[in-house]
């Protein structure tokens, strides 16, 4: 059997996947970059996108939201601020989501407000994007 790598997604509320895999492509900030076994060590901030973690005969795609990766001898390990399953996300409520933030944005008076909108209306379009691709 050929050398796996140890793989630890991590979201603030729990432990969302642990395990040997093949290999792992993410969103680093500098650009996409793909972790095998026996990676050289380094931590780079990840940019909103999907993960894609390859295994045997199957890629399984999560939607990560902000956080870190950190690879080390051990293996890598994502610190994600939020992560979402694709499979799990149904386009049309993210589209609606994604009206109803433009429609906060453009209705509201307070910079708190704005930016609240704003940071939604990012993620929105970061998903969409992710779930076209």
């Amino acid at each position: 059997m050929a050398d796996k790598l140890q793989f630890d997604l991590v979201a603030p509320e729990q432990r969302l996947f642990s395990g040997k895999v093949e290999m792992v492509v993410v969103p680093g900030t500098e650009g996409d970059f793909g972790v095998l076994p026996d990676h050289a060590p380094f931590m780079s901030t990840i940019r909103p996108g999907a993960i894609s973690v390859h295994d045997e005969n199957s890629v399984t795609r999560t939607f990560i939201y902000g956080g870190f990766a950190e690879v080390t001898p051990d293996g890598l390990t994502i610190l994600a601020e939020e992560a979402i399953a694709l499979a799990d996300v149904d386009a049309t409520q993210i589209e609606k989501k994604l009206g109803e933030a433009r429609e906060d944005l453009k209705d509201s008076s307070e910079e708190a407000e704005q930016a609240d909108a704003q940071e939604r209306i990012d993620k929105y379009e970061s998903l969409l994007a992710a779930l076209a691709n």
